[in-house]
């Protein structure tokens, strides 16, 4: 290991894609494994934001909203990162998953899933509508680019 660290060559090039040891479909399974992975975690992290939600209506916070959001540029740090991960994990799900039997049922399942994000997040997001529509608006980033 010291030695591929002093020759400079890069200790991952064995894990690189290699078009002539791997084949497509393996590659696009683990992608979608992968993928799947990302929209699972950060869901759950929309869902349940971290440090949880006041459980009632005192001191200026009101019961369901996220304990997080009293850090307001941290919380929307977290948001605005969670939700491209989670949109681009969404987007790579359904492009590996394009011409496969049953796509349409796809695309349905991770819009109402994303719907479902974004409902979930505007329920335990503060009433700040000009920065939830900066989040709403990052959902859409890795679509645009791609």
């Amino acid at each position: 290991m010291i030695n591929l660290l002093s020759t400079g060559k890069s200790w991952y090039k064995r894990f690189q894609y290699d078009e002539d040891v791997d084949k497509p479909g393996d590659v696009r399974n683990i992608m979608l494994i992968v993928a799947t992975l990302i929209a699972s975690v950060t869901f759950k992290a929309g869902v349940t934001p971290p440090g949880g939600v006041w459980q009632d209506d005192k001191e200026g916070h009101r019961a369901g909203q996220a304990i997080y959001a009293c850090q307001p540029t941290a919380y929307y740090v977290f948001l605005f990162a969670n939700t491209i991960a989670f949109s681009t994990s969404v987007l790579v799900i359904i492009s590996l998953t394009c011409r496969f039997p049953f796509h349409l049922e796809i695309i349905i399942a991770t819009i109402s899933m994303t719907v479902t994000y974004g409902s979930a997040i505007f329920a335990v997001t503060p009433n700040e509508s000009v920065k939830f529509r900066l989040i709403m608006l990052a959902a859409g980033v890795p679509f645009i680019i791609r």
